[in-house]
């Protein structure tokens, strides 16, 4: 579930003994490509890249968040990644890519299993694995020797708690691909990060003033004890790209939650 179940504090510079800056400076000069770039874990994954002097593009749908992510300076394009003509054209014009970032989310599927509307369900596969799927595919001929693909999954994938089966089935679908194309793809590495509760526009279908409460309840029981903020996921994505031995994982960042 990204937002409801995607994201946590997980201390990973601590873990790696490697800092924060380090992590952004390996990708100096490189050409990254972070599709569902324009809000969230994906937009700030591309302030985090584009920082460290790398040439980020990223894609989205809506038109207001990509000038708004122009007007920080970076490279918006606007992409429907259920559009697989369009995607083929953008990365055929775009040339070789170090780096593809899929942070395409969606927030159909959740509920109990009894009442759950498989018609909802469906809507929920196409808004997020199938848009994910077509745009790793479609950046295929595009990605070097040597470059990354990192997902961004769910923490509901493993979770197991009741009103998630829905989002546990579109996100385990791609984790389970996950070390499956790393053996087919080989020379390109492919990850996943798996966030658990992340304070991000996933989660607008709530009224303002109902997020403290439902916040608090996710986060009272878990180590962390609250809710991430993109930024920490989005240093475990430039970790997962950075490290040239990091492939076929699916590495979670959930404060505990799972």
């Amino acid at each position: 579930m990204q937002g409801a179940v995607n994201g946590g504090a997980c201390g990973l510079g601590q873990f790696c003994g490697i800092n924060q800056i380090s992590i952004v400076m390996s990708f100096q000069h490189q050409k990254i490509v972070i599709a569902g770039g324009t809000s969230g874990i994906g937009l700030a994954t591309a302030k985090r890249m584009a920082a460290g002097g790398a040439a980020v593009t990223i894609t989205g749908r809506n038109p207001e968040k990509l000038k708004a992510a122009e007007k920080e300076g970076l490279r918006a394009v606007r992409v429907d990644s259920k559009d697989r003509v369009a995607l083929d054209a953008f990365f055929s014009e775009l040339g070789p890519v170090d780096h593809l970032v899929v942070a395409i989310s969606g927030s159909k599927g959740m509920g109990e299993f009894a009442g759950l509307s498989l018609d909802i369900l469906r809507e929920g596969f196409a808004e997020k694995l199938w848009p994910q799927l077509e745009t790793v595919q479609a950046a295929l001929p595009s990605i070097v020797a040597g470059g990354s693909i990192t997902l961004i999954t769910a923490i509901s994938s493993v979770l197991s708690r009741p009103g998630t089966s829905g989002l546990a089935a579109i996100n385990g679908a791609l984790e389970i691909m996950v070390p499956i194309l790393a053996q087919e793809l080989k020379t390109i590495r492919v990850n996943a990060v798996s966030p658990g509760l992340v304070d991000t526009p996933w989660w607008d279908f709530l009224p303002e003033e109902q997020k403290p409460g439902v916040f608090a309840q996710w986060t009272s029981g878990i180590p962390a004890g609250r809710v991430a903020k993109p930024e920490e996921i989005a240093d475990v994505v430039a970790f997962l790209a950075g490290n040239a031995y990091m492939t076929g994982k699916v590495v979670a960042c959930d404060g505990g939650l799972s």
